[in-house]
């Protein structure tokens, strides 16, 4: 049974920092793609970031290019997304998502096959 589960996320000001963490089981990392999806009040949900099982290569939507980190830790099974410089319009819900014996590029076009139940950034002054 694949679960994934996130934490972190919250309340943070302009210009801060914020770290979200996907606990994933039930599935074999190696060979999946992995990431984390958002959705902001009244807008479609969209894929922020991914990191590669196979070569652990990541990918990221061009807003976040350079603020964001995603990394991942097999031996834990977790995958971390380190936010920084955030901004107002990183608001959003976000979602761990994975798609299994599959690249990035598949987890972003054709969507997930699995969901973590969604954390709340609010980046706010």
């Amino acid at each position: 049974q694949v679960q994934l589960v996130g934490s972190g996320g919250g309340l943070v000001q302009p210009g801060g920092s914020l770290r979200l963490s996907c606990a994933a089981s039930g599935f074999t990392m190696a060979t999946s793609a992995i990431g984390w999806f958002r959705q902001a009040p009244g807008k479609e949900r969209e894929g922020v970031s991914c990191i590669s099982g196979r070569d652990g290569s990541p990918y990221y939507v061009d807003s976040v290019k350079g603020r964001f980190t995603i990394s991942r830790d097999n031996a834990e099974n977790t995958v971390t997304l380190q936010m920084n410089s955030l901004k107002p319009e990183d608001t959003a819900i976000y979602y761990c998502a994975v798609r299994t014996v599959s690249r990035c590029l598949a987890l972003f076009f054709h969507g997930a096959e699995f969901w973590g139940k969604g954390n709340a950034v609010n980046v706010s002054s």
